[in-house]
């Protein structure tokens, strides 16, 4: 039951590139119906595509939609006109460009859009989309805070649309044949699960002396930082999403950045609830950049019936079985603890090693779970069969809700007590009063869907 061994590029931008050239290769598999975002019938098979963010991530989103001829880029919005512009160019015989979000979602016909701004912006955009019945693709976190995750899944609710939480790896095959092999019982009762995410950018960082007041030409910042809290102009913060994983108010640091995409296989996998209490620690011991956020973080996950935890270290890349060599690099990994074995896994390896003889004479699972087309193109089917997909918010809210409150647990310095019946904290006023953020005005958080 051990996997061949090869090395794993593990940067989440040479991970997006390559799902997205995978999903243009794949065909579109479903017989479409013609339904429109908004539940009425479509002129023809199109669907209107915008996008709001075009950076990196959210270029690699609509690449992956692009090449299948039902979808038609409409609309484009980003705060920058570097990279606004390129895109409109690219689409301009169909494409109108905006500077504010707002005017996209009024745009005419249009059916579904990528959201692929930075984190700080998730909640109230996609909470915007929904209303205005728009299906949406959310690019991962999906928020920041206990209060926007229920606030999103809400409207999601309410609105009747489709959506789709951008954690790609969970379209992977290697993912459904982890979950399968858990399911199997191969490994016996599991009672704790490790995860972590590590690498070294030690003392430096993104580097110092960054901040300035030059803000490029073209750039709308105060709509940039948005809801958020305003801090001066920094070209790192805004050269793409490995770099905002920097600043807590931008992200939340690299915990959102990246446990949704390793965090999901377990929860998937145990179909796990809400955590019932989260104890984390944390700070920014080491690294000296322009920056705030922690560069290490340690978080146990309560569950009924197991512990999981979380490491997440920007100052040393040691990963365990995952090592790979002696070179500093990005590392990840997964670990199952059973009575009967341990399955370690990453985003295409695995192995398993038995407790003495308990596992001997049992069988590694036949496949049961279907490959995905694409993470992006499961999306498109589903616009058009108005069934949800495999990473909407009803399922996505048990990844997002436990990130959320373990950094809330590290700010707070203490553990959070969490009712999975009710979705509230138990017992402390001042950790339920956080969880529901404070937006810059004139940006309301919408309470409305708590």
């Amino acid at each position: 039951m051990k996997s061949n061994k090869k090395k794993s590029p593990f940067t989440r931008r040479q991970f997006v590139k390559s799902l997205s050239v995978a999903a243009i290769a794949a065909p579109l598999t479903m017989n479409f119906s013609g339904l429109r975002a908004k539940g009425v019938s479509a002129p023809s098979d199109k669907i209107n595509l915008g996008i709001i963010g075009c950076g990196g991530l959210g270029k690699a989103n609509l690449n992956a939609c692009v090449a299948h001829p039902d979808v038609v880029v409409t609309a484009a919005c980003d705060v920058w006109n570097e990279r606004l512009d390129p895109v409109v160019e690219r689409f301009k015989k169909t494409c109108t460009g905006y500077t504010d979000y707002r005017a996209l979602l009024r745009h005419k016909g249009l059916d579904a859009v990528i959201i692929a701004t930075p984190a700080h912006w998730h909640a109230i955009q996609a909470i915007e989309a929904a209303e205005a019945g728009l299906a949406i693709y959310l690019q991962k976190p999906m928020t920041m805070h206990l209060g926007e995750s229920l606030a999103v899944r809400n409207a999601i609710r309410k609105h009747k649309t489709i959506c789709q939480v951008g954690t790609q790896i969970h379209s992977s095959d290697h993912y459904r044949r982890m979950v399968e092999l858990v399911r199997s019982g191969n490994l016996g009762d599991i009672g704790t699960v490790r995860t972590f995410f590590v690498m070294n950018e030690a003392p430096n960082g993104i580097g110092l002396g960054n901040n300035t007041k030059n803000i490029p030409k073209g750039m709308d910042w105060d709509m940039w930082v948005g809801p958020a809290a305003m801090k001066p102009f920094n070209p790192n913060l805004v050269k793409d999403a490995f770099y905002h994983c920097s600043w807590m108010d931008y992200s939340g640091g690299w915990t959102p950045g990246m446990a949704p995409h390793i965090t999901d296989l377990p929860i998937w996998a145990l179909k796990l609830d809400y955590p019932t209490e989260i104890s984390a620690s944390g700070g920014r011991f080491i690294i000296k950049d322009d920056g705030d956020a922690y560069d290490n973080h340690e978080v146990i996950w309560r569950y009924p019936n197991l512990n999981m935890t979380w490491m997440q270290s920007s100052s040393n890349s040691y990963g365990f079985d995952f090592l790979r060599g002696q070179e500093s690099r990005r590392r990840l990994g997964i670990y199952f603890h059973g009575s009967k074995g341990t399955l370690f896994t990453d985003y295409d390896t695995h192995q398993v090693l038995p407790e003495g003889d308990r596992m001997k004479g049992m069988q590694a699972p036949a496949p049961s779970i279907a490959s995905s087309p694409g993470h992006e193109l499961e999306w498109l089917d589903c616009i058009k069969t108005r069934k949800q997909p495999s990473c909407n918010p009803e399922y996505h809210i048990k990844v997002d809700v436990p990130i959320a409150l373990s950094v809330l647990s590290m700010k707070l310095g203490r553990s959070i007590k969490f009712d999975p019946a009710t979705e509230k904290i138990v017992g402390d006023a001042e950790a339920a009063r956080l969880a529901i953020p404070e937006y810059r005005a004139p940006w309301k958080f919408p309470a409305k869907y708590l």
